[in-house]
């Protein structure tokens, strides 16, 4: 089968691969689109992600398709069944899992980090890892299902009350999510900063109440004229420390700043702990998606939360390499690899 398997930093290569072996209870996905998520630019760039990566590995854990084949031992699931992943299988025996931290897995399995993932033609995935669409889902649409479901969580930590007033820095897709679910939890107000104009554009029709362009405008001063003067909640979608800062620098007393964005491991914020105390912040961040996925697909197919206004492109695995290169391709927003293409 054709795929993309990561050897190393920059090094990419699309090749033939062996199917993969369908154990007992797993289930074979012929893959019909995979999101390119940050987390994979982070792996291709030599960096670490959310989980350690050994090459040779075949990347992608955003992935969405057809079953084609089931083990010998599944019974919920059938070929034909149109089906998304949770990327992250947990062991449910160790001591994280059994305290209901299922996500700090001791034995966590990866797929697209730790094992083979998406970026093929096929992919073989544990029984529990599997979700069905939704009869108004499409691929494409499932495929966004696990970056939904991280976002879920995030937003659960950011304790978002209706009535509250939220900025999100950082209009791609992670941004694009954040602003419309901001305001599905009842944000009076929602604000996007973004240096992009076509990025604002799109935001203003998920919804955004505010679009500030950060480059050319006096953030405070349009925040101010606004009337968003009590910042309640501030989530960070770029993952840059200067974006980071200025997060922890227009948020409101007994705010909540949310970093989300994935930074570098190395990199480091400089930390006012007096601005801290003073307006009584909390610095939260966000790992992975614990037992979100089916609210992410409930979402998706309700139709009340837009998942494909942020998709630029749909390509073939040949242009995988030079999306995870290129960050002037990737500002033009969410690209989806098909296989088959």
């Amino acid at each position: 089968m054709k795929s993309a398997v990561f050897y190393g930093k920059h090094d990419l290569r699309v090749m033939e691969h062996d199917m993969p072996e369908v154990g007992a209870h797993d289930v074979l996905i012929q893959v019909k689109a995979c999101g390119v998520c940050g987390t994979d630019v982070h792996i291709y760039e030599g960096d670490k992600g959310a989980a350690e990566v050994t090459p040779p590995t075949i990347l992608g854990h955003e992935f969405a398709g057809v079953i084609a084949q089931v083990g010998s031992e599944v019974s919920g699931y059938k070929a034909g069944d149109r089906v998304c992943i949770d990327p992250n299988c947990y062991c449910g025996a160790c001591e994280p899992c059994r305290n209901g931290v299922v996500h700090y897995c001791e034995h966590m399995i990866g797929y697209g980090t730790t094992v083979n993932g998406g970026f093929a033609q096929y992919c073989a995935v544990n029984e529990r890892q599997v979700y069905k669409l939704g009869e108004n889902t499409s691929f494409e649409q499932g495929a966004m299902a696990e970056p939904v479901a991280c976002c879920l969580h995030g937003l659960d930590l950011c304790e978002i009350r209706p009535g509250h007033q939220v900025v999100v820095i950082g209009g791609g897709m992670i941004g694009l999510l954040m602003l419309q679910l901001a305001k599905l939890a009842g944000a009076a107000k929602v604000a996007l900063l973004e240096p992009v104009e076509g990025k604002r554009e799109v935001a203003k029709k998920l919804g955004a109440d505010v679009c500030i362009d950060p480059i050319h405008e006096d953030v405070k001063a349009v925040l101010a004229q606004e009337k968003m003067t009590w910042i309640n909640t501030v989530i960070e979608c770029v993952g840059r420390p200067s974006t980071i800062e200025q997060a922890i620098d227009i948020a409101g007393n007994k705010a909540v700043v949310m970093m989300f964005g994935l930074t570098k491991p190395d990199e480091t914020i400089a930390v006012k702990p007096f601005q801290i105390f003073q307006k009584e912040l909390e610095l939260k961040a966000s790992y992975i998606n614990p037992c979100t996925q089916k609210r992410a697909l409930d979402l998706i197919d309700s139709g009340r939360l837009d998942v494909s206004s942020m998709i630029y492109e749909v390509c073939g695995l040949e242009q995988l390499e030079e999306i995870l290169s290129n960050p002037q391709l990737r500002a033009n927003g969410k690209y989806i690899i098909s296989p088959e293409k």
